[in-house]
């Protein structure tokens, strides 16, 4: 059956989830306070690496960001295909390195249980290491590649989303400063700032870091913090970074317009974005030592982003009630480009309350912590 559906957020996962949809045959509406994908969504080096993202065990998490992952060439391609716009794909692979005997041994039990989730990846070392990425320190004695990992250029992704929602009839208020739900148990009505209401039948929220402020509304604890993820960029010449170079300490990632992107230095300051020195020279003391030739060069871009991080690091997917009127979908900290397909037709099932669907994902419920 055709319904409304609000959607609170125009970041990456609102706009994939209204997207999906708006497929599906819905009438749907997205709310955004400030620009569409000018939060979390545009800053983000978007890494598709379920495999070097979690490194601990083939948990749910895991798994659902796996399956994610799985869905990106048809999505991306679909995306891609409505909107009329293009971006960068790229199935890099990755590598994650090590420099000591007691970090490879870790490397070789993460190779151990995640072949058995499709990865066909490998322990690499001296010539064959360098062969692989040429510039890459003499002092990394070995890395785990993994040639199923990918990533794309975030910003213009989230704009191609964006497109994509558009063409296919989805509506979209932008720069609306502020949102409150005035009603959701009976039906949905949202009033913005400047006094518009937006009716519908059921209310997806995908409102990031700003979920949290939703909790006295609901009745239920939704503790979603933000985290400032400081990121650098490179410019460069014949593109000297081949994959994904993960580390314990960040990452690197060469993109098509010719940069290497430099990530990502974490802290708690609140919904602060400012840039610090401090955080970016984390980054550019641990990059040196990674790619030598960084040391000398200095990073020509700096900037922020807001991670929105949960207490137990799972999103909240799913309704808080048997009437599935209001869906969550926040919390995805920096798997949020990673997570938007499937998170689409996850948060699309449960709003159209096909809750078997749901199967392994019902730890990311958001009624947990109540």
């Amino acid at each position: 059956m055709k319904e409304s559906i609000v959607v609170m957020g125009g970041g990456v996962i609102g706009l994939s989830c209204a997207l999906e949809l708006q497929q599906r045959g819905h009438q749907v509406t997205v709310l955004e306070i400030n620009r569409c994908g000018g939060q979390a969504s545009g800053a983000a080096a978007g890494m598709l690496a379920p495999y070097s993202e979690n490194v601990e065990g083939s948990d749910a998490f895991f798994r659902f960001c796996l399956e994610s992952l799985q869905l990106y060439p048809e999505w991306q391609a679909g995306v891609k295909e409505i909107s009329g716009q293009t971006f960068e794909y790229t199935n890099s692979g990755s590598l994650y390195i090590a420099y000591h005997d007691a970090d490879l041994l870790a490397l070789e039990g993460r190779l151990l249980w995640q072949s058995q989730y499709g990865s066909s990846g490998s322990i690499v070392e001296g010539d064959a290491l360098l062969r692989l990425e040429p510039h890459l320190s003499t002092n990394v004695r070995a890395a785990l590649h993994t040639p199923e990992e990918s990533h794309l250029y975030a910003p213009h992704y989230v704009k191609a989303l964006e497109q994509a929602c558009r063409v296919l009839g989805v509506c979209i208020h932008e720069n609306l400063q502020r949102v409150s739900v005035d009603e959701w148990e009976s039906e949905i009505r949202i009033q913005s700032a400047d006094g518009r209401y937006f009716n519908g039948d059921r209310l997806l929220v995908c409102s990031g870091v700003w979920a949290q402020e939703l909790s006295d509304t609901f009745g239920i604890q939704i503790p979603v913090y933000p985290i400032r993820g400081q990121i650098c960029a490179y410019e460069v010449e014949a593109k000297p970074v081949q994959h994904m170079v993960f580390g314990n300490q960040g990452y690197l990632v060469a993109k098509e317009n010719g940069t290497v992107v430099c990530g990502a230095s974490e802290d708690v300051a609140g919904f602060d974005t400012t840039v610090t020195a401090k955080g970016i020279e984390r980054l550019t003391r641990w990059n040196k030592k990674v790619f030598p030739f960084l040391g000398e060069r200095e990073p020509f871009h700096r900037w922020a982003g807001l991670r929105p991080s949960t207490q137990d690091g799972f999103p909240l997917i799913g309704a808080i009630d048997s009437t599935d009127r209001v869906v969550f979908a926040v919390g995805h900290y920096r798997n949020g480009i990673l997570l938007s397909p499937a998170t689409a037709k996850l948060a699309a099932d449960w709003v159209e309350g096909k809750r078997e669907a749901a199967g392994d994902y019902h730890a990311f419920l958001p009624g947990r912590f109540s």
